[in-house]
């Protein structure tokens, strides 16, 4: 090896010997069982957060609503992320939490697979669509809204194994 040519464990995985960007072939890796579970909120005012609770808003059920696009948005997570592959997902489950202390909604979703590579991005896609058709439904009512928070909070399986946010 040159001083030149990276060894394997510094070569970037998703660029190719020109280091132009690629997709990483999983090929040659065994399929294992996959969980990824992702969080974020939507805060707003407590008056828009009534509205929800209460289906009150113009657009109509906004929880209904927001976490169908949810489920949508993790099956279909590699046609808008490029580098991802698209996977068979066996489980996608999205809950929306009303919370007076934020004021808003707290999004939790999860998406399992079995398969070569994990679901982490599966997981947060539906997080962050859930919150953007969160926003979509009451945004008629309430142009404050503030989206964040964003982040994966459990991994189990593959090679890295699990790991879970303190």
């Amino acid at each position: 090896m040159t001083a030149s040519t990276p060894d394997d464990s510094m070569r970037l995985t998703h660029t190719d010997e020109t280091g132009q960007a690629r997709m990483v072939n999983v090929g040659r890796k065994a399929s294992t069982r996959r969980f990824a579970m992702a969080r974020g909120v939507i805060r707003m005012r407590p008056e828009t957060l009534e509205a929800i609770r209460t289906n009150t808003l113009q657009k109509g059920d906004a929880l209904g609503v927001a976490r169908v696009a949810g489920i949508l948005a993790a099956k279909r997570t590699s046609d808008m992320v490029p580098l991802c592959h698209p996977l068979q997902l066996t489980d996608v489950q999205v809950r929306c939490e009303l919370d007076a202390d934020l004021p808003g909604v707290a999004v939790e979703a999860s998406a399992e697979t079995t398969a070569p590579t994990g679901v982490e991005m599966e997981a947060i896609m539906a997080v962050s669509v859930t919150l953007i058709t969160l926003f979509d439904m009451a945004k008629s009512m309430d142009k404050t809204m503030c989206i964040g928070e964003i982040c994966v909070v459990e991994k189990r399986g593959g090679k890295s194994g699990d790991w879970r946010r303190a």
